[in-house]
Protein backbone atom coordinates (compact mmCIF):
# COMPACT_ATOMS: atom_id res chain seq x y z
CA UNK A 1 0.00 0.00 0.00
CA UNK A 2 2.84 2.14 0.89
CA UNK A 3 5.03 1.65 -2.41
CA UNK A 4 1.56 2.30 -4.63
CA UNK A 5 0.62 5.56 -2.32
CA UNK A 6 4.47 6.64 -3.40
CA UNK A 7 4.38 6.16 -7.16
CA UNK A 8 0.76 7.95 -6.83
CA UNK A 9 2.21 10.17 -5.33
CA UNK A 10 5.48 10.11 -7.71
CA UNK A 11 3.10 10.18 -10.63
CA UNK A 12 1.31 13.15 -9.72
CA UNK A 13 4.69 15.53 -8.68
CA UNK A 14 5.97 14.03 -12.30
CA UNK A 15 2.71 15.64 -14.13
CA UNK A 16 2.34 18.82 -12.06
CA UNK A 17 6.37 18.77 -13.10
CA UNK A 18 6.00 18.54 -16.97
CA UNK A 19 2.38 21.06 -16.29
CA UNK A 20 5.49 23.66 -15.32
CA UNK A 21 7.88 22.78 -17.68
CA UNK A 22 5.46 23.30 -20.96
CA UNK A 23 3.08 26.14 -19.24
CA UNK A 24 6.11 28.03 -17.40
CA UNK A 25 6.04 31.62 -16.95
CA UNK A 26 6.43 33.82 -20.15
CA UNK A 27 4.82 36.27 -22.54
CA UNK A 28 1.08 35.93 -23.23
CA UNK A 29 1.46 34.27 -26.64
CA UNK A 30 0.91 36.61 -29.40
CA UNK A 31 -1.92 36.01 -31.91
CA UNK A 32 -3.78 34.43 -29.62
CA UNK A 33 -7.34 32.85 -31.02
CA UNK A 34 -10.53 32.26 -29.25
CA UNK A 35 -12.47 29.51 -31.11
CA UNK A 36 -16.02 29.41 -30.97
CA UNK A 37 -19.79 28.26 -33.06
CA UNK A 38 -20.81 31.00 -34.53
CA UNK A 39 -23.22 33.47 -32.34
CA UNK A 40 -25.82 34.51 -34.51
CA UNK A 41 -27.37 30.96 -36.22
CA UNK A 42 -25.49 28.01 -33.99
CA UNK A 43 -24.60 29.04 -30.12
CA UNK A 44 -26.76 27.57 -27.55
CA UNK A 45 -27.54 29.04 -24.12
CA UNK A 46 -24.78 26.26 -22.39
CA UNK A 47 -21.73 27.64 -24.23
CA UNK A 48 -22.56 31.06 -25.08
CA UNK A 49 -22.21 31.44 -21.02
CA UNK A 50 -18.94 29.59 -21.25
CA UNK A 51 -17.70 31.43 -24.36
CA UNK A 52 -18.58 34.64 -22.63
CA UNK A 53 -17.43 34.10 -19.83
CA UNK A 54 -13.72 32.89 -20.99
CA UNK A 55 -13.73 36.40 -23.31
CA UNK A 56 -14.77 38.09 -19.84
CA UNK A 57 -11.75 37.08 -17.76
CA UNK A 58 -9.35 38.11 -21.02
CA UNK A 59 -10.87 41.15 -21.23
CA UNK A 60 -10.26 41.43 -17.50
CA UNK A 61 -7.03 40.18 -17.48
CA UNK A 62 -6.13 42.40 -20.32
CA UNK A 63 -4.54 39.41 -22.67
CA UNK A 64 -4.99 40.14 -26.55
CA UNK A 65 -6.85 37.53 -28.23
CA UNK A 66 -9.30 37.37 -31.28
CA UNK A 67 -11.98 35.21 -31.86
CA UNK A 68 -13.34 33.10 -34.87
CA UNK A 69 -16.11 31.28 -35.14
CA UNK A 70 -16.01 28.08 -36.28
CA UNK A 71 -18.98 25.80 -37.01
CA UNK A 72 -17.02 22.65 -35.69
CA UNK A 73 -15.61 24.37 -32.95
CA UNK A 74 -16.43 21.79 -30.71
CA UNK A 75 -14.74 18.75 -33.08
CA UNK A 76 -12.02 21.10 -32.97
CA UNK A 77 -11.47 21.58 -29.36
CA UNK A 78 -8.50 19.28 -27.37
CA UNK A 79 -11.17 18.30 -25.45
CA UNK A 80 -14.20 17.16 -27.94
CA UNK A 81 -17.06 19.24 -26.97
CA UNK A 82 -15.61 22.06 -24.76
CA UNK A 83 -15.54 25.64 -25.71
CA UNK A 84 -14.45 27.63 -26.15
CA UNK A 85 -11.06 26.79 -26.58
CA UNK A 86 -7.84 29.10 -27.21
CA UNK A 87 -4.68 28.68 -29.30
CA UNK A 88 -2.06 30.28 -27.37
CA UNK A 89 1.03 29.40 -29.48
CA UNK A 90 1.32 25.91 -29.71
CA UNK A 91 -0.69 24.94 -27.09
CA UNK A 92 -4.52 24.66 -27.27
CA UNK A 93 -6.22 24.93 -24.02
CA UNK A 94 -10.50 24.12 -23.52
CA UNK A 95 -12.97 25.66 -21.10
CA UNK A 96 -12.43 28.09 -18.67
CA UNK A 97 -11.12 26.70 -15.50
CA UNK A 98 -8.17 24.82 -18.20
CA UNK A 99 -8.03 28.46 -19.60
CA UNK A 100 -7.67 30.60 -16.64
CA UNK A 101 -5.08 28.13 -15.06
CA UNK A 102 -2.68 28.68 -17.89
CA UNK A 103 -3.05 32.11 -18.04
CA UNK A 104 -1.76 31.97 -14.05
CA UNK A 105 0.74 29.94 -15.32
CA UNK A 106 2.06 32.95 -16.86
CA UNK A 107 1.79 35.15 -14.42
CA UNK A 108 -1.71 36.88 -15.04
CA UNK A 109 -4.45 36.25 -12.27
CA UNK A 110 -7.35 38.40 -11.46
CA UNK A 111 -6.95 36.60 -7.93
CA UNK A 112 -3.79 36.36 -6.34
CA UNK A 113 -3.89 39.61 -4.12
CA UNK A 114 -6.86 37.27 -2.34
CA UNK A 115 -6.45 35.66 1.47
CA UNK A 116 -6.60 32.20 1.65
CA UNK A 117 -9.69 32.71 2.97
CA UNK A 118 -10.88 34.19 0.17
CA UNK A 119 -9.57 32.21 -2.50
CA UNK A 120 -11.54 29.22 -0.41
CA UNK A 121 -14.79 31.50 -0.96
CA UNK A 122 -14.02 32.25 -5.04
CA UNK A 123 -13.91 28.28 -5.62
CA UNK A 124 -16.67 27.45 -3.82
CA UNK A 125 -18.78 30.10 -5.53
CA UNK A 126 -17.40 29.14 -8.79
CA UNK A 127 -17.78 25.67 -8.60
CA UNK A 128 -21.50 26.49 -7.27
CA UNK A 129 -21.74 28.51 -10.68
CA UNK A 130 -20.62 25.39 -12.28
CA UNK A 131 -23.05 23.01 -10.69
CA UNK A 132 -26.13 25.19 -11.12
CA UNK A 133 -26.11 27.55 -13.12
CA UNK A 134 -24.64 25.35 -15.96
CA UNK A 135 -26.53 22.21 -15.51
CA UNK A 136 -29.42 24.52 -15.46
CA UNK A 137 -28.98 25.78 -19.16
CA UNK A 138 -28.27 22.70 -20.21
CA UNK A 139 -31.25 21.48 -18.32
CA UNK A 140 -33.73 24.17 -19.81
CA UNK A 141 -31.41 23.35 -23.71
CA UNK A 142 -31.42 20.06 -24.14
CA UNK A 143 -33.87 18.32 -21.63
CA UNK A 144 -37.07 20.37 -21.44
CA UNK A 145 -39.19 19.31 -24.51
CA UNK A 146 -40.21 22.86 -26.03
CA UNK A 147 -37.07 24.66 -25.70
CA UNK A 148 -35.75 21.56 -27.36
CA UNK A 149 -37.72 20.92 -29.86
CA UNK A 150 -38.57 25.02 -30.81
CA UNK A 151 -34.73 26.23 -30.50
CA UNK A 152 -32.39 23.93 -29.88
CA UNK A 153 -32.64 21.41 -32.63
CA UNK A 154 -33.07 23.98 -35.56
CA UNK A 155 -30.02 25.89 -33.93
CA UNK A 156 -27.81 22.99 -33.28
CA UNK A 157 -28.47 21.38 -36.53
CA UNK A 158 -28.40 24.59 -38.67
CA UNK A 159 -24.60 24.69 -39.79
CA UNK A 160 -25.32 20.65 -40.85
CA UNK A 161 -26.32 19.29 -44.06
CA UNK A 162 -29.25 16.90 -44.08
CA UNK A 163 -29.39 14.12 -42.41
CA UNK A 164 -26.40 15.14 -40.41
CA UNK A 165 -28.30 17.46 -38.39
CA UNK A 166 -30.48 14.84 -37.30
CA UNK A 167 -28.42 12.67 -36.42
CA UNK A 168 -25.89 15.16 -34.98
CA UNK A 169 -28.44 16.57 -32.60
CA UNK A 170 -29.33 13.11 -31.50
CA UNK A 171 -26.46 12.38 -30.62
CA UNK A 172 -25.49 15.45 -28.74
CA UNK A 173 -28.71 15.35 -26.63
CA UNK A 174 -27.53 11.83 -25.60
CA UNK A 175 -24.03 13.07 -24.48
CA UNK A 176 -26.28 15.65 -22.53
CA UNK A 177 -28.76 14.26 -20.90
CA UNK A 178 -26.28 11.19 -19.80
CA UNK A 179 -24.73 14.48 -18.27
CA UNK A 180 -27.69 15.15 -15.94
CA UNK A 181 -28.50 11.85 -15.21
CA UNK A 182 -24.69 11.24 -13.65
CA UNK A 183 -25.59 14.51 -11.92
CA UNK A 184 -28.97 13.13 -10.57
CA UNK A 185 -30.39 16.10 -12.51
CA UNK A 186 -32.16 14.30 -15.56
CA UNK A 187 -35.55 13.90 -13.17
CA UNK A 188 -35.49 17.04 -11.99
CA UNK A 189 -38.83 18.99 -13.27
CA UNK A 190 -38.90 22.39 -14.80
CA UNK A 191 -39.69 24.04 -11.42
CA UNK A 192 -37.19 22.11 -9.31
CA UNK A 193 -34.25 23.24 -11.78
CA UNK A 194 -35.29 26.78 -11.35
CA UNK A 195 -35.90 26.32 -7.61
CA UNK A 196 -32.33 25.68 -7.68
CA UNK A 197 -31.40 28.75 -9.96
CA UNK A 198 -32.98 31.09 -7.14
CA UNK A 199 -31.02 29.67 -4.28
CA UNK A 200 -27.82 30.29 -6.23
CA UNK A 201 -28.66 33.90 -7.19
CA UNK A 202 -29.96 35.05 -3.76
CA UNK A 203 -26.78 33.13 -2.86
CA UNK A 204 -24.31 35.49 -4.86
CA UNK A 205 -27.04 38.13 -4.35
CA UNK A 206 -25.99 37.79 -0.52
CA UNK A 207 -22.48 37.64 -1.18
CA UNK A 208 -22.11 40.18 -3.62
CA UNK A 209 -23.75 43.00 -0.82
CA UNK A 210 -22.87 46.01 -1.93
CA UNK A 211 -19.38 45.99 -2.91
CA UNK A 212 -18.72 47.02 -6.78
CA UNK A 213 -17.40 43.31 -7.42
CA UNK A 214 -17.37 40.01 -5.29
CA UNK A 215 -14.38 41.22 -3.70
CA UNK A 216 -14.36 44.74 -3.42
CA UNK A 217 -13.32 47.05 -6.09
CA UNK A 218 -11.40 44.40 -8.86
CA UNK A 219 -12.91 41.43 -10.21
CA UNK A 220 -11.91 38.33 -10.09
CA UNK A 221 -12.14 35.08 -12.07
CA UNK A 222 -15.55 34.69 -10.73
CA UNK A 223 -17.03 38.24 -11.72
CA UNK A 224 -16.30 36.90 -14.83
CA UNK A 225 -17.90 33.78 -14.25
CA UNK A 226 -21.38 34.76 -13.32
CA UNK A 227 -21.41 37.62 -15.55
CA UNK A 228 -21.06 35.01 -18.41
CA UNK A 229 -23.83 32.71 -16.95
CA UNK A 230 -26.20 35.67 -16.13
CA UNK A 231 -25.64 38.17 -18.87
CA UNK A 232 -26.29 35.22 -21.36
CA UNK A 233 -29.38 33.91 -19.58
CA UNK A 234 -30.43 37.39 -19.21
CA UNK A 235 -30.16 38.26 -23.11
CA UNK A 236 -31.15 34.79 -24.57
CA UNK A 237 -34.26 33.85 -26.25
CA UNK A 238 -36.18 31.45 -24.16
CA UNK A 239 -39.99 30.24 -24.63
CA UNK A 240 -40.77 32.20 -21.89
CA UNK A 241 -39.10 34.31 -19.50
CA UNK A 242 -38.71 33.03 -16.10
CA UNK A 243 -35.08 32.18 -16.29
CA UNK A 244 -33.98 35.68 -16.70
CA UNK A 245 -36.60 36.99 -14.62
CA UNK A 246 -35.49 34.95 -11.72
CA UNK A 247 -31.61 36.88 -12.03
CA UNK A 248 -33.54 40.08 -12.80
CA UNK A 249 -35.32 39.83 -9.04
CA UNK A 250 -31.52 40.44 -7.94
CA UNK A 251 -31.01 43.78 -8.75
CA UNK A 252 -27.28 43.81 -7.58
CA UNK A 253 -26.49 41.14 -9.49
CA UNK A 254 -28.18 42.93 -12.67
CA UNK A 255 -25.98 45.95 -11.50
CA UNK A 256 -23.08 43.94 -11.89
CA UNK A 257 -23.69 42.59 -15.09
CA UNK A 258 -24.11 46.11 -16.15
CA UNK A 259 -21.33 47.51 -14.52
CA UNK A 260 -18.74 44.67 -16.57
CA UNK A 261 -20.63 45.23 -19.54
CA UNK A 262 -19.72 49.03 -19.71
CA UNK A 263 -16.78 48.49 -18.38
CA UNK A 264 -15.16 45.98 -20.42
CA UNK A 265 -17.16 46.05 -23.60
CA UNK A 266 -17.76 49.79 -23.37
CA UNK A 267 -21.86 48.73 -24.83
CA UNK A 268 -24.97 48.75 -23.10
CA UNK A 269 -27.54 46.51 -23.43
CA UNK A 270 -28.91 45.65 -20.23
Amino acid sequence: MSKMTDLQTSGILAKECLRTQICGEGEWPKNTVLYQPYETEQILLPDNSKCLSVKTFLKMADLEFIVEARENAEYMSPHRGKVPFIKAGQFLVADFEPIVNFAQSKGYSLSSNLDEHQKWDLRVYMALVNNVLLNAEIYVTWKHEPTYNDLTKPRYGSVYSFPLNHWATYYKRCEMLSHLDVLDWKKKSLDEVFKEVEKICESLSNFLGDKKYFFNEKPTELDALVFGHLFSIITTPLLNNRFAAIIRAYDNLVQLCVRIETEFYQSRFL
